[in-house]
């Protein structure tokens, strides 16, 4: 796996837990959880692509 890939997949888990942690201390719906999560498709999305590659 490249270092871009490795990368990656400590942003996505990052950005995973920052998410859950926020939605813990918020709720689901809190503006801020709702951003992580968008962020998080971003990069599940990246990821997927670049695999395909």
């Amino acid at each position: 796996m490249s270092f871009a890939l490795q990368d990656l997949l400590s942003e996505i888990e990052q950005c995973r837990k920052e998410m859950v942690l926020l939605a813990m201390e918020t709720s689901f719906t809190n503006l801020g959880v709702v951003e992580k999560s968008e962020r998080l498709d971003q990069l599940l999305n990246e990821y997927e692509m670049k695999q395909k590659v």
